[in-house]
């Protein structure tokens, strides 16, 4: 227990507040039904473009967000938010980084959609993973902007990683690869426009600061 209290004080409390709330989201309707049945999660709010065009539903772009199919899907998604999470918001404050969540797993669902509309291939969907690219993203736009490196994350690592996830969703029939590349683009934008990189004070021989910031 004393571990787990360590871990909770010492995470980013807004990045620590979307992983709750995708927990608490599943472990509701995990009692109220299976969140593995599709008929169940249409019914509560999962992405069906039919629904959200035809019926007017477009609340299921932002409800579909905290919504995932069984367990390991869960565990999988919050996982990856929590580390990749705190670093971006440690750099980029909680409301900026609520931001890149956000709107970037907005955008991730606007882009599936739009792709399903063109394929006429439609496919329920929920999950987190459009608003942990969206993270990624922004991360890879910080981790740029400096110099390649961020902490332990380096630029081609992160990429790698992004790159293997990417392809293992063209393989994976049950993966919404637009999402994750709506997200990822999305969040890369944002990172440009919400990141402001520190500016090192520059300092003279006798150890003070010179010039303007």
């Amino acid at each position: 227990m004393g571990e787990i209290k360590e871990f909770i004080k010492k995470s980013k409390k807004m990045n620590l507040l979307m992983v709750a709330v995708n927990v608490a989201v599943f472990l509701i309707f995990s009692i109220m039904g299976s969140t593995e049945d599709g008929y169940f999660m249409m019914e509560h709010g999962a992405c069906y473009t039919p629904a959200i065009l035809e019926g007017g539903e477009y609340y299921r772009l932002f409800t579909g967000m905290f919504l995932h199919f069984g367990f390991y899907h869960l565990v999988y998604n919050m996982i990856c938010l929590l580390f990749l999470g705190d670093m971006v918001e440690s750099v980029v404050g909680p409301l900026k980084y609520l931001v890149i969540y956000l709107a970037g797993g907005l955008a991730g669902n606007v882009l599936s959609m739009v792709m399903e509309l063109r394929t006429g291939d439609y496919a329920l969907s929920a999950g987190a993973s459009g608003a942990i690219f969206a993270v990624m993203g922004s991360l890879l736009y910080i981790v740029i902007r400096n110099k390649g490196r961020l902490g332990t994350v380096t630029e081609k690592r992160l990429l790698l990683a992004m790159v293997l996830i990417i392809l293992q969703g063209f393989v994976d029939t049950g993966t919404n690869n637009a999402a994750h590349i709506g997200g990822c683009l999305t969040g890369f934008l944002l990172g440009a426009l919400l990141y402001h990189k520190r500016r090192e004070k520059p300092i003279d021989q006798n150890g003070r600061f010179s010039g303007q910031l």
